[in-house]
Order: C-alpha cells, then structure tokens, then sequence
C-alpha cells in the first residue's frame, strides 16, 4: 500500500531550470486493498450493460403435427402429417428433434442486471484506486512500468493540456518513459475464440495505461481525440471514475497516468480521513482497522511474547496401538507375567536334555520314508558330484 507523503510531479521535458515539484498523496490512494470486494463488485457491474436475448416465443413450434397414439411400434412423438415428401412423418417438436424447439427456452425476464450497494461500489472503487499506487500490484498485472520514475506518476497539466495530436501524445509517452507498455498491446492483438468472433467483438487484446484527466468535452479540448488513437490507451475523467476501467477483468494494478489537477482533485472527490467528500454526502474513504497489518510482525514482537503464556507441551492422545501377540512390552502392559513365562520358556530350550531330544527327533524325521521320497533325488546329484561318482 502506497505510504508516501508526497508525490514528484514529472514534467514531459526534464528543465534543470524548473526543479521537480511534490505535491501531498490523497487520502483515497492509501485505502485497504480488498480484492474479494474488487471482484465482487466487479461481477455484478460487468452484467449491467447486457441486454436481453432470447429466442421466438413459438420458434420449434410452427409444424402441423400430431401423435400417431399407439399401435404402430413407432415412439408418441408428435410426427408431422401429410405425405409425399421426406418430411412427412418425421417427428416434430421435442427438444431432440429436427427443427424442433430447445429445451427451456430464453426468456426475456430473465433477471439480468444486478443491483449494488452504494457502500460496496465506492469501497471498490477506493479499493482500485490504493492498488494503482502499489508498483508490485502494477508489475504484477503485466504493465511494463520498469523505466517509470515514480508510481503514481503524476504528469504536470502544461505537459498534457498543449497536446492536440496523436503524434504529440506519443511523445509525451516516450519522454516518460511510458510508451513500452503501449508496445507490448500492439503485439496482443489477437482473434477472440469462441463465437464472440460473429458478435461484434472478434478481437482481443491487453490494456494499456490509463490517462485520467479533469477536462471536460465542453472544453473544447483536443486531449482525448488526441489519446484514443493510441492502442490499449484508456481516457477517464477523474469526476467519473469506473471500477471497470480501474481494475479491468476484476484485476487490481492498472497503470494509471494522472495529470496534476486531477491528483489535487482526489481528495475534494472522495474526502480524507478528518473531512467529508464533496461530491458523495457524508462519505469518507475507507481505513484500516490496524496501523499496521503484519500480524506475523505483531505476534513475534517482545512486547507480545514477554507476557504469553509458557508454550505447553502437546500430548498424544492416540497412542500406536500395538499387538501384544508380536510386542512383548504391549502383552507385559497387559500380563506382567508374560515376562517370567517368555523367560522359563528360552531356560527350558536352552536345557541339555531339551537340545538332545531335539537332535534325536531330527534324525528319525531325516531317516523316515517320507523324507527320502522327497528330499533324496534332490540331495543325491549333489553327493554324486562331491565324491565323483557319475549320475545317470
């Protein structure tokens, strides 16, 4: 958010003898940014120039049809009558039929515009404004800003008022260094996709900076006639102000020139934080509860953590559970005995006399009938080859 207090007016000729001037930032330019409402807003006020559509109130419904009933093995379908041509018995009327009617056909009443609060539409507006103050917020929206001195950049009245001329416009864009983000439009200009080539709107492209001036048309001034040549560049008049020229697309960041009599005029438009606006009875510009936002800041701070409680110690209140058939600490937990009993178990195999019963029980399995029919041929290749005798 722009927090400067004062703002450079750039004069379209740097005059060593005429040094830059500052002038103090409107109220307005330092409103919370509130891209929720932006959008919002937006969506509602981009349906309020549409106009109605809809399609006949009998169009699919001029045909000379009627159900054949039951009986014939064909669908109740309404079947145009008459005969001799292909269209004879054809159906006739459904949604899903030739030259039939669509389904839930556009109506007229739809309800196509929306209205708006008077709050939400100047806290957007507010909300645009602060955002063309932020250099990130400009960048960001893919304006080429890189060579601008100063965002806002405020261009003195002499400087914009003498242009009569698309070439002098140009000019003045090129000495401020504003003129890339007018090439970059020219190379955006692009074919729409989708059926709004046939709905007088084929082509698309990116905007440009907006110039936002306090002549009026009855002046008789050759300012606007003089800008609206250039591609992607926008003239507004600061009086009439618009959520859709300032943050295009709902986007926040527009690249906005000022002249120096329509900056001064912010603060008479929308007021300050001590005096009302104007022109809006009784309104003020919106203002952020806390002085400063970084809350990450404000918790990390000594002064807040010097009087928070001590960090406590999380508990886990779902223990692993584990299976005292295989864990012998879970089976103690539940039998302290188990300990002694695994304990004379490993004594009793470890007993002489058990080792020797052991032995002698493997060597009759080894010497039975069943073990030689299995084990045998595959032992026997293996013996052959170490004493040497030939298998066969």
């Amino acid at each position: 958010m722009a927090s400067r207090p004062l703002v450079s007016v750039q004069l379209a000729v740097k005059d060593e003898k005429k040094p830059t001037r500052a002038i103090p930032l409107p109220y307005v330019l330092i409103s919370p940014i509130r891209l929720d409402i932006v959008q919002h807003v937006h969506t509602l006020m981009n349906k309020n120039h549409r106009q109605p559509y809809a399609v006949a109130h009998n169009a699919g419904m001029q045909h000379s049809a009627e159900s054949w009933g039951t009986g014939r093995a064909v669908s109740r379908i309404p079947r145009v009558s008459g005969g001799g041509t292909h269209r004879a018995g054809q159906a006739a009327f459904g949604n899903m039929c030739r030259k039939g009617r669509m389904f839930a056909p556009t109506k007229i009443w739809r309800r196509w515009h929306r209205k708006i609060s008077k709050g939400q539409r100047r806290f957007a507006t507010c909300s645009a404004l602060a955002a063309t103050a932020v250099p990130a917020l400009v960048m960001s929206r893919g304006h080429k800003v890189d060579l601008i001195s100063e965002i806002p950049l405020v261009v003195a009245d002499a400087a914009v008022n003498s242009i009569s001329k698309t070439k002098e416009a140009i000019k003045l864009l090129k000495d401020l260094h504003a003129y890339d983000d007018v090439e970059k439009v020219k190379d955006s200009r692009k074919t729409r996709v989708g059926v709004g080539k046939s709905r007088n709107r084929r082509h698309v492209q990116k905007k440009g900076p907006l110039v936002i001036h306090s002549k009026e048309l009855s002046d008789h001034s050759m300012l606007v006639p003089a800008f609206r040549n250039i591609p992607g560049v926008e003239m507004c008049n600061v009086n009439r102000l618009n959520l859709l020229t300032l943050a295009p697309g709902g986007h926040l960041g527009r690249f906005v020139i000022w002249t120096e009599s329509a900056f001064k005029q912010l603060n008479k438009i929308f007021g300050t934080a001590k005096t009302d606006s104007k022109q809006k009875a009784g309104f003020r510009p919106p203002r952020s509860i806390l002085t400063n936002a970084d809350i990450a800041r404000i918790i990390n701070s000594d002064e807040v953590q010097s009087v928070l409680n001590p960090k406590k110690k999380q508990h886990r209140f779902h223990p692993r559970k584990k299976n005292p058939l295989k864990n012998l600490g879970a089976m103690v937990k539940l039998n302290p005995h188990a300990l002694i009993t695994k304990r004379h178990a490993i004594l009793r195999s470890q007993h002489p006399k058990k080792r020797a019963k052991r032995t002698t029980k493997l060597i009759k399995i080894k010497r039975s009938k069943f073990y030689q029919n299995i084990h045998a041929p595959a032992i026997a290749p293996a013996r052959a080859a170490e004493e040497g005798t030939p298998t066969f």
